[in-house]
């Protein structure tokens, strides 16, 4: 089947989701498709079922009487009955639905499935027992596609000993898009413009179209007056989207708590410890909330690239550290018409540094994992991380922005490459020079390649003359500017 025109990049889940739907068992099989909110996948899934003349269901926050009769009277629609089918249980609506197809497979969508599973706890082990090899004999080829925003269940719907483990022959997550893609979906080509856009909104597709109405930045000087009229203003939907993502996630109970934790993170405070300091709780008392924002996809943990007993947490929805760390100390204000112009004013230098500077690292180490080609590594990229490297002498430590790991010919992992990213300055020697003096800590420790491990200096107002005459003899040494992280490798 032929994707969509109006359905952007997605082709690998597109191709997933055709093959599925058009693979030629006579038995009912099951596909499971995930992602956070405002990604598209409902778009994605109605596509198919539109392609194949298949079922859409779209589960709402109800109870199982409410759920069931909606079901029915969906599937009586499909089917061409003039009444609705009267369900009592969901044991019977889901025999219904595996007899739908006819000689050819044809794809059922259960949209929003955890609302589904919350008002009917058992409904994934009656979907289990129906795909069991006796049951299959009264199914015919239905491709049943169950798809859902809270990726805590989500993630849980498949294993361990979960009901339906081992019974799907799909298993698909559409991700956000990442920062070029993001680039391209917002039409923007110019990379400051398109950085400080990603920075706040990210690679959310419905925060263009459905969120701003295709309101884009027209070019550097149009930024602030965009983020006044259309994320910043009391009648657009952005200025309150963090707060709902937090409520609409059926596994977020104590929102106020689970605020606080991101709160924290967004003023920079990344570890267990810090966070805990600032909310003054024990440390103890987050290992909870922690993992519960880690399994539902708002915040992330990753390791020190030099320190395995040490980690950090991230925000990982822009928009979520956008609103903490600069829209809910001053929402007071920003609920009242006509004030966020002064408010914007007034939030610059939060913005630049705790979510500009952070996000912008970020940015970087995913161009080094993703885009940066294997002469500017001098191999490739198998892991990229920031870290965290003890200078004794000095009885201080230094950190590192980009950490690029890959393996050597023994398959041993090996450090490729250290770079350091800065969004505002102008970079020159003194940054190269800091770089070699961490390139040789961590050569004293033999655990890298020593001279070979090279270093990345990314910018995003530029590198002073001297600077670039160096790295245009010296291959070691790689400038990254904003053209190269957008457009080059």
């Amino acid at each position: 089947m032929d994707k969509p025109v109006d359905m952007f990049d997605r082709d690998f889940e597109w191709s997933e989701l055709t093959r599925f739907a058009a693979y030629t068992s006579p038995h009912a099989t099951l596909g499971v498709v995930s992602g956070r909110r405002r990604q598209g996948k409902t778009f994605l899934l109605d596509a198919v079922a539109q392609a194949h003349q298949g079922f859409m269901f779209t589960a709402t926050e109800t109870t199982e009487a409410d759920a069931l009769r909606q079901f029915g009277a969906s599937l009586a629609l499909y089917c061409g009955e003039p009444a609705p089918f009267r369900f009592a249980y969901w044991e019977e609506a889901v025999a219904r639905l595996m007899r739908i197809a006819g000689n050819r497979p044809t794809v059922a969508v259960i949209d929003e499935f955890p609302f589904l599973a919350k008002a009917s706890p058992a409904l994934p082990s009656i979907i289990q027992r129906a795909l069991d090899p006796a049951a299959q004999r009264g199914n015919t080829p239905v491709r049943l596609l169950l798809c859902g925003s809270a990726l805590s269940f989500m993630g849980k719907l498949l294993s361990g000993s979960a009901p339906l483990r081992g019974r799907a022959g799909l298993e698909l997550t559409v991700p956000t898009l990442d920062f070029r893609l993001a680039a391209q979906f917002w039409d923007i080509t110019e990379g400051h413009t398109a950085a400080l856009v990603n920075a706040i909104v990210g690679g959310t597709p419905a925060y263009r179209r459905e969120f701003t109405q295709g309101d884009t930045p027209n070019g550097p000087e149009d930024f602030d007056p965009w983020v006044i009229r259309a994320v910043l203003n009391p009648g657009r939907p952005l200025l309150r989207e963090a707060r709902y993502l937090l409520a609409e996630d059926p596994e977020l109970h104590d929102t106020a708590l689970y605020h606080s934790v991101l709160a924290a993170i967004a003023e920079g405070n990344t570890t267990r410890g810090a966070i805990a300091g600032y909310l003054a709780r024990k440390s103890t008392d987050l290992a909870h909330p922690l993992r519960v924002l880690e399994d539902a996809g708002m915040i992330t943990h990753i390791e020190d690239a030099f320190r395995k007993n040490r980690s950090a947490y991230r925000i990982a929805e822009p928009l979520i550290a956008f609103y903490h760390a600069v829209m809910r100390p001053v929402w007071g204000d920003l609920e009242h018409p006509g004030r966020a112009e002064r408010v914007w004013a007034r939030v610059q230098s939060t913005f630049r540094s705790k979510i500009v500077g952070p996000h912008f690292e970020h940015i970087c180490r995913e161009w080094a994992r993703w885009h940066a080609a294997f002469q500017t590594h001098g191999g490739h990229a198998s892991r990229v991380a920031s870290g965290t490297v003890s200078d004794p002498a000095n009885k201080s430590s230094h950190e590192v922005d980009v950490a690029v790991f890959g393996h050597n010919d023994t398959e041993r992992e090996t450090l490729l490459a250290i770079g350091e990213a800065k969004w505002n300055d102008t970079m020159g020697m003194s940054h190269a020079q800091r770089l070699e003096h961490i390139r040789g800590l961590l050569a004293a420790r033999d655990n890298t390649r020593g001279e070979n491990v090279r270093l990345l200096l990314f910018s995003g107002a530029g590198f002073t003359q001297e600077l670039r005459q160096r790295a245009s003899t010296d291959q070691n040494l790689q400038l990254v500017d904003l053209h190269r992280l957008y457009h080059g490798d």
